[in-house]
């Protein structure tokens, strides 16, 4: 057995001592280290007046730490964006538009002179119809820049919010609540959270927690409603394609019942696009889909899909069905992270097994 040494006290020790023993390591360095070692030196003789001995001290070794090397600072990207050459394509599709409006008043100007040649009631009736256009593509061009307005607005919110979360900028997180709560004003579903809002909004908060709390107080019944319509779409688009005698109409009513679901989600967080909005909607969905994996079902998704019993009985047209209805949620999803004002950070993002489990039931009671 093993002669249990009993612990040392605490001791200090001066560099003069001779029980200080300095080691050299490999690396060179210039700082040390007390380490006390487990030896001790040899007790020495006795003395010949038989006098005891001084306690022997324990010899201490002073190690020398490696420092972490010194090395040369890095140059810094250069943050100047290369310069743009000019858009001659901006040009001249600025250029064409503007000679084809002159050409289009013209002809209008030329047409109502000729009838006012013809008759004076003719002429009248021109103007009249010509002014009524005119108010009528105004007020068209006016809400469509309306909505783009809006869907920037939305793009805005939702990077500033992001960048808060990251940052905890409490006077940025006020400056976005404050115009959240004007942005959402008109829907009468987040009276509730507005008021709550409006209670929080001067107190001492962080700025990512005053971020989350409008996440919660706004976001939570729009996204629910969200949910509930990918659900419907996806259900609608699975039964129609399921049944359907042509592989025609598959695809219109795909493209129709995906554009339809992008317009309720847009006007469902706050955004009022019209076709040029929706135009910009569906492309950034699109590229949205080609930046995440497109329409990958994941293991939790074919699970589920294999777990209903539909492995053996997919047929070709209720596979059809089955692929068109989940590829319907999945633009939904995607719509819903362009719509949203806020970033997913409180709140649980929408998943795509969940909706695929409630496609699979509706299937199923169909069934």
């Amino acid at each position: 057995m093993t002669e249990r040494v009993p612990p040392r006290r605490p001791a200090t020790f001066k560099l003069t001592d001779p029980s200080v023993v300095l080691i050299d390591s490999d690396d060179g360095a210039s700082s040390y280290t007390a380490k006390p070692s487990a030896k001790a030196d040899a007790k020495p003789a006795a003395s010949a007046a038989g006098a005891a001995p001084p306690p022997p001290r324990a010899r201490v070794e002073l190690a020398r730490e490696a420092e972490p090397p010194i090395s040369a600072p890095k140059a810094p990207k250069s943050i100047i964006s290369p310069k743009k050459g000019f858009r001659w394509g901006t040009l001249f599709w600025s250029a064409a538009t503007g000679l084809v409006s002159l050409a289009f008043w013209l002809w209008i100007s030329k047409l109502v002179e000729d009838l006012f040649a013809q008759s004076q009631t003719l002429g009248t009736i021109g103007m009249v119809l010509a002014i009524l256009a005119g108010g009528s593509l105004a007020i068209i061009i006016g809400r469509e820049a309306f909505g783009l307005i809006r869907l920037a607005r939305i793009e805005q919110l939702h990077a500033r919010a992001a960048r808060v979360l990251e940052t905890d900028n409490s006077a940025e997180a006020r400056a976005i609540i404050r115009e959240l709560l004007k942005f959402e004003h008109p829907n009468p579903q987040l009276a509730h959270g507005r008021a709550t809002l409006q209670k929080h909004i001067d107190d001492i908060i962080d700025g990512a927690d005053l971020i989350r709390l409008a996440e919660r107080e706004l976001m939570t019944p729009l996204d629910l409603e969200a949910k509930m319509l990918i659900s419907k779409a996806a259900q609608r688009v699975s039964l129609v394609t399921a049944i359907s005698p042509k592989a025609l109409i598959d695809v219109l009513f795909v493209a129709i019942a995906a554009t339809r679901l992008i317009g309720q989600l847009a006007r469902l967080y706050g955004g009022r696009p019209g076709a040029l909005g929706m135009f910009k909607l569906m492309r950034q969905t699109v590229s949205h889909l080609a930046i995440t994996g497109g329409i990958a079902l994941s293991d939790s998704v074919m699970q589920s899909v294999l777990g209903h019993g539909l492995a053996s009985r997919l047929s070709a047209k209720l596979g059809e069905g089955v692929v068109n209805g989940m590829l319907t949620a999945r633009l939904g999803l995607a719509a819903i992270d362009l719509t949203r004002p806020l970033p997913f950070d409180a709140l649980p993002r929408p998943q795509l097994g969940d909706l695929v489990k409630d496609l699979m039931k509706k299937r199923e009671k169909e069934e």
